[in-house]
């Protein structure tokens, strides 16, 4: 739920994309059987969501990823070139998949598989909502796995003037964001109180110029700031 500035609630408007009509009805009823969530529209390809999202500017879009003609990824990319504050969720049935570490890349704020439990998908949606990211700690460990073999494999120098804009302990945090770590492990295994390790966050965020959690786990990949 959005609370405006005069502390009235609105209902966080969520677009629905999938290919499958059923699989649309069975988010959908999830979502509208839950106060302060509004299903606004449903598109059943990339194309649809493209005009939707342009149409409707929902807060949040669940975003399928294997559709036919233009796929999510396509979608993700084409709508956050337009609306670079969309926040899009993507869906897949299957494990994380170059797929879905495209839409990730293209600007998507987290990854769920269909079979996620109506618990998390709502968790999920407010947590993309709120500006952070849907991106568990088995997925965030699952990229580095299947992926980082191909990514870029710098070090970081004082060349690199991205980098060297933290200061060490920022480094730190952002390097356990990258292995998946949550913002409690983070806590307990810098010695530093939750609320200290946020402000962090926050900071790394910002000087990196980074969406959310997602981007700055891709980030510390394509910077070399980790390995297998």
């Amino acid at each position: 739920m959005i609370v405006d500035g005069e502390g009235r609630g609105e209902a966080l408007r969520v677009l629905l994309v999938d290919d499958q009509e059923l699989v649309r009805a069975g988010f959908r009823m999830v979502l509208e059987a839950t106060p302060g969530i509004s299903v606004v529209a449903e598109a059943p390809d990339g194309v649809s969501a493209i005009m939707q999202s342009k149409a409707l500017r929902p807060d949040v879009i669940l975003m399928d990823i294997r559709m036919p003609g233009m796929d999510g990824v396509s979608a993700t990319r084409a709508i956050i070139a337009d609306d670079p504050a969309a926040r899009i969720i993507v869906l897949t049935t299957f494990d994380l998949d170059e797929y879905a570490f495209g839409a990730l890349q293209a600007g998507a704020s987290g990854f769920l598989l269909k079979d996620v439990t109506p618990r998390e998908l709502l968790a999920s949606i407010h947590a993309v909502a709120a500006g952070d990211a849907a991106l568990s700690s088995r997925v965030s460990r699952r990229m580095l796995e299947l992926f980082s073999h191909r990514l870029p494999k710098g070090t970081p120098s004082g060349d690199d003037q991205i980098v060297d804009a933290l200061t060490p302990r920022e480094l730190e945090v952002l390097i356990s964001i990258a292995r998946g770590h949550s913002n409690a492990e983070i806590s307990a295994a810098l010695f530093l109180a939750e609320s200290t390790v946020k402000t962090h966050v926050g900071r790394i965020l910002m000087k990196l110029d980074l969406r959310d959690r997602v981007h700055a786990v891709i980030f510390a990949y394509e910077h070399g700031l980790l390995s297998t």
